[in-house]
């Protein structure tokens, strides 16, 4: 079996066009450098900025903002502790955007984002609106055959309050409505707070009823507002179907 060739020799010995050759011996130089063990880490990646930074003011328009750009990558190459760990960690999470300057603010920029607990881990928001903090919800009706399956629920609980970086609502409806409604009302059953926040740990957040009370009537908080009248629409049915 024939010995692989040395990388480097093979370079050296490519011919290049003379207008590249000065280029060229300089990008063989930085090369041979990070191949040895003369320049630690992270200096090795400051080697490559500088050879770097003339050719994107040739190439690109917005050579200031790639500039900035490797800037950043060397301030986060220098959190670790040789190249092989930092490429290892940028290959599995590399990053999504530049870091060009703000502009404008869009009307699209402000939207809300609908989630499962289980897909909020890892993430985060400024503000966050828990929906359904009651018993049933979390923990579900369903995961509370064993402790352990109650455990999950109140770590799962945890995950979601965590994600918020400055605002934390939790929503704690009345009352739920269920299907097949009564002929002389709406049938609803009443919701109690999760167990897993009880009493002397929800002094610590600030309760709001929504509505208020003086929101429901136009006449005032104090004003009975009278009950509408019933319609049977069953026994109207019946007349018509007994009129045709």
């Amino acid at each position: 079996m024939a010995a692989a060739a040395d990388p480097v020799a093979v370079m050296q010995a490519f011919d290049v066009a003379p207008a590249a050759a000065d280029d060229w011996t300089r990008f063989l130089r930085v090369f041979v450098s990070l191949r040895g063990t003369r320049s630690p880490w992270p200096a090795e990646l400051e080697q490559v900025a500088r050879w770097y930074e003339p050719h994107l003011q040739r190439v690109y328009e917005d050579a200031v903002v790639r500039q900035r750009d490797i800037a950043q990558l060397q301030q986060i190459a220098a959190t670790y502790s040789s190249r092989e760990r930092f490429l290892t960690e940028l290959t599995l999470d590399p990053p999504a955007a530049t870091s060009d300057e703000a502009g404008v603010p869009g009307r699209d920029e402000d939207y809300l984002i609908l989630s499962t607990i289980h897909s909020a881990k890892g993430q985060e928001w400024k503000t966050v609106h828990i929906l359904n903090v009651v018993d049933g919800c979390i923990p579900s009706d369903m995961s509370t055959g064993t402790s352990e399956e109650i455990e999950e629920e109140r770590r799962l609980l945890y995950v979601a309050m965590t994600r918020a970086k400055d605002h934390l609502h939790l929503i704690v409806p009345q009352r739920f409505y269920v299907h097949a409604q009564a002929m002389h009302g709406d049938r609803h059953v009443y919701a109690s707070r999760t167990r897993f926040i009880p009493d002397g740990l929800a002094e610590r957040f600030e309760a709001r009823v929504w509505p208020e009370a003086g929101d429901r009537d136009d006449r005032g908080p104090h004003h009975a507002r009278e009950p509408e009248p019933t319609i049977d629409i069953a026994s109207r049915v019946r007349a018509l179907w007994q009129s045709g």
